[in-house]
Formats: C-alpha cells, structure tokens, sequence
C-alpha cells in the first residue's frame, strides 16, 4: 500500500513542475495550483503529521487550543512559547512606531507587559473569534463549536455540521483573514466521524503540516466529546502554493523517503470541549528527518 504522506509530496512536485509562477500580496511570489484533495485515515490511531521533515505538532496543538479559547492575542500563545503568530503584529508595531525592535524583544515585552500586549499583541477578530463569537446582525454572539458539539451529539446525520471563519464584515480588521476557513463534518452510520476541512490558500512547504495536525487534533476532541470514532480527514485546498524562497527546499524534502506516520491519542475523556489541555495529547512513534527551515512570507 502507498504511503500516505506521498499525496503530499506529489503536491509539491506538482507545484514544482507545473505551477503557475507570479508575484503574491507579499511581494515574495509564488508557484501555484488550483484545487487539491487529500485523504487521510484516522481511524487506527495513525496521524498526518509529517515524517519527510520534523514537525513541531506540538506548536500545532497548542494553537489549535488556543484557537478554541476565542483568544485574538498572542500573548497566551508566547508564553506558552508559540511563535507563529508573531510576525503580523511585530510588523505591524515597526510600521506604527518607526522603531526597529528584535523580534525577540517584542516577544519578551508582549509576554511581560499586558498593556503592550494588549495595544500590539492583538490580530483582530481573526479564527477563535469567529469560531467561538461571531457577531450577529442583531448582536448576539454564535458559538458554531458548541453549536457544532451539540449537533453531533444530538442529530449527527445532519448535514449541516460544519463552521466556518470568513465573516465578511470584519476581514478588514484581521491580521491575516482565514486560510483554513471551512470544517465540516459528517457521521458515518457506525459511528466514524469524519471532517473535510476546505483551506482556500495554503503555504504548502510551511502551513499544510501544520494545518493537518491542527484538524487532526480538533477531530480527535470532538470524536471524544460526541462519543464518536475518528474516520477520515479530507483536506482540500485551493491556492496550493510554493513561495519561491521555499523551492530549494521543497526539493530537500522531495529527495526523502517516507517513514511510517506516528499515533495519537487522548490521555483522558474532558469534561467539555473546553477542558482539553496540552498534556492530553501524547503522539507515539514520530521518527521523522531534520527540520527544515524557511522564512514566513509576511
């Protein structure tokens, strides 16, 4: 049987070989596809956390935990010494103020100072805001989790299970506004929950690993909390791209062969969707290459 981390990397030779090459918002360019799928089996306990690479998963559970608190700023997320957020506000704080400031030093002040982090810590309503508060026209605020957990729970053949991030109304007031934008889930009649999660732009070298393991994780807790099995995570993504400084180094990634995906499991049943930490997560048997680095186009 064909590895499943092969889909994978078939995109980034695809997008290598056949992308469509121009210049992006970022001034950085990219290579890209338009429209990708990829299936993954969750069922036996095996996750799509990539070996081809190292993943930091656990960066990834972190930030989908956080993502489920409602939070908009970071400073949660550094002290719990997750960085991928940082570079929208810190480059938003050098434009305001004209100051030069180490990334280093603007994390340090957001983790130690909360009026700092609560003027240049914030993003806006960007995902857990949306997932957990979106503001309705007549101003009540929609948990489409809670809405989501009670769903599956109490009419799980529904096919409107599903949540989303793009409020149009407040794109403009996010540091980034949503790539992974659309999860919806679907209940098999012995009891599989599965999720297709749409993701309408994707750094492919950097983001796809990440967003993979953060629907993975968020489909584990919600499999738990409705008393359901894990089934199938379908990714689909829409502008699949390379970012040209990241060529190089998708073809490192290219040159490596798979090694057998690790496991991952809920150390204990929580209380509520709300009451998962950290610790509950434990992966078994994650055996993969070097990390490699590349720069985060801003």
């Amino acid at each position: 049987m064909r590895h499943p981390e092969h889909q994978y990397l078939d995109l980034l030779s695809q997008v290598l070989e056949k992308g469509d090459e121009r210049i992006d918002r970022t001034g950085v360019g990219t290579r890209s596809i338009f429209g990708a799928m990829v299936r993954f089996d969750l069922s036996d306990g095996t996750v799509p956390i990539l070996t081809t690479k190292r993943v930091y998963w656990k960066t990834a559970v972190k930030e989908m935990l956080w993502f489920l608190t409602g939070g908009t700023n970071i400073q949660p997320l550094l002290r719990e010494n997750v960085r991928i957020w940082s570079d929208w506000p810190l480059a938003a704080y050098r434009r305001e103020t004209g100051q030069d400031i180490s990334q280093p030093d603007f994390e340090q002040r957001i983790v130690e100072d909360d009026a700092f982090a609560a003027r240049w810590g914030e993003l806006g309503p960007v995902y857990g805001k949306q997932w957990r508060r979106w503001l309705g026209s007549d101003g009540r605020e929609h948990d489409q989790i809670a809405d989501l957990v009670k769903t599956l729970r109490e009419n799980p053949s529904s096919r409107r299970m599903l949540f989303h991030g793009w409020n149009v109304a407040e794109l403009g007031s996010m540091a980034l506004p949503p790539c992974h934008m659309v999860y919806q889930y679907h209940v098999t009649s012995d009891g599989r929950l599965n999720c297709l999660l749409f993701q309408r732009s994707v750094d492919l070298l950097l983001g796809a690993a990440f967003n993979y393991v953060g629907a993975t994780a968020l489909q584990l807790m919600l499999a738990q909390q409705a008393g359901l099995r894990p089934g199938e995570l379908v990714w689909v993504g829409g502008d699949v791209h390379l970012y040209l400084n990241h060529l190089d180094q998708a073809r490192e990634q290219l040159s490596r062969d798979p090694r057998p995906l690790p496991k991952m499991k809920l150390l204990r049943h929580a209380d509520s969707i709300d009451d998962y930490r950290f610790e509950d997560f434990e992966v078994e048997g994650y055996d993969p290459h070097p990390a490699i680095k590349a720069d985060v186009a801003v």
